[in-house]
């Protein structure tokens, strides 16, 4: 699905490939998007995994002679017109794998996007502590809308004017939690869903974004 999808839009090449941390609804299916498409660098946080789903995309990586990189918080990098910051992880270890997501904050022109992975409240208050600029016009909401990221202090900081939820409908998991609705509605937050909007494509010139959605709102 993900290499037809990204086909459709004639790519050829995949500048950076980032695999923000090892759990596999966020790395399945990179081995194959890796063996498929020409691949500029490899982003993956400094952390090991047990299942096959890591076992494959390290293979796809050594089968390709790419290596993986693991950048420190406030390297940049440029992507055209556009540059993006690691934010993200700020600690060596953590209890959970998820606040080992790499946290990237692309910007393009005046417009600025937050991609957080499954960062929790423990990775967000080490950004906010390292003193990294947050402020963003688009949120990728952390950890698909769960209560445990999007603290309201964080939200306070990145103060966006969309967020967008990346999740399954019907998830075992109860995502996303009415808490994090509750914050970003009350701050007048446009959410956008993919378990109601299908996929969620948000384009920017450098000076004015545009979304566009596979589905209508359920």
């Amino acid at each position: 699905f993900i290499v037809k999808y990204l086909k459709d839009q004639g790519v050829t090449k995949l500048d950076y490939v980032i695999g923000t941390h090892t759990h596999e609804d966020h790395i399945g299916s990179l081995d194959v998007v890796i063996d498929t498409f020409e691949i500029g660098k490899v982003f993956m946080p400094k952390v090991t995994h047990t299942t096959k789903t890591f076992e494959d995309v390290l293979l796809a990586i050594q089968n390709k002679s790419l290596k993986i990189n693991s950048p420190e918080p406030g390297s940049v990098f440029v992507l055209g017109d556009a540059e993006f910051t690691i934010l993200a992880p700020n600690s060596k270890s953590y209890k959970d794998l998820n606040n080992y997501s790499l946290v990237i904050k692309l910007v393009h022109g005046k417009n600025s996007f937050l991609f957080t992975g499954d960062a929790e409240d423990v990775s967000e208050k080490e950004i906010l502590e390292a003193g990294w600029d947050v402020v963003s016009d688009v949120l990728k909401v952390g950890h698909h809308g769960s209560s445990s990221s999007t603290t309201s202090v964080f939200l306070n900081e990145v103060n966006p004017t969309y967020a967008v939820i990346s999740l399954g409908e019907g998830n075992d998991y109860g995502h996303p939690h009415k808490e994090t609705l509750a914050k970003l509605t009350k701050k007048g937050v446009k959410i956008f869903r993919t378990d109601q909007q299908g996929t969620i494509i948000a384009s920017s010139d450098g000076q004015t974004l545009k979304f566009e959605t596979t589905l209508d709102d359920k």
